[in-house]
């Protein structure tokens, strides 16, 4: 039963009362009471509908987004690290346990980490070579360059 309908069933007990809503003082303050509360459930029932439509509208809204996110994000790991220049190559290059390197053979840059470099050897994914690192500390280089 809605608030409407319960209201309307006060007044409908409050008519067949017979209360004197004209020159009874409780007649005129239950008859008030009655009204606002008519009020009252008619506001409450419009609020309801108007929750209704903008929960519906949030609903279309969420599928659209996710829609628009799956067209995005499908395309952005479709592309070539080389083109994009902000996939997670480029990232990854900012952490400290991640290298880029030359390849001697075919000149393209590899990204390795630090447990590669503890194995001494690389095989390019590029070209297929197997080729060794020399580990090089640059401050020492500097220090035998100055000496």
């Amino acid at each position: 039963m809605t608030i409407s309908e319960k209201v309307a069933y006060l007044k409908g007990l409050a008519d067949g009362l017979e209360l004197d809503k004209e020159s009874s003082k409780e007649g005129k303050l239950l008859g008030k009471i009655i009204d606002i509360l008519e009020d009252l459930g008619f506001a409450v029932e419009d609020l309801e509908v108007e929750v209704e439509a903008i929960a519906d509208e949030m609903d279309t809204m969420a599928e659209d987004l996710s829609d628009v996110e799956s067209l995005v994000f499908d395309e952005w790991e479709d592309e070539d690290c080389e083109d994009c220049g902000s996939c997670c190559c480029a990232s990854a290059l900012d952490d400290d346990d991640f290298f880029e390197i030359a390849c001697p053979s075919c000149g393209e840059d590899i990204v390795i980490d630090e447990s590669v470099l503890d194995i001494g050897e690389v095989t390019c994914p590029n070209c297929g070579d197997k080729f060794s690192l020399d580990l090089v500390d640059e401050a020492e280089e500097e220090e035998k360059g100055e000496e």
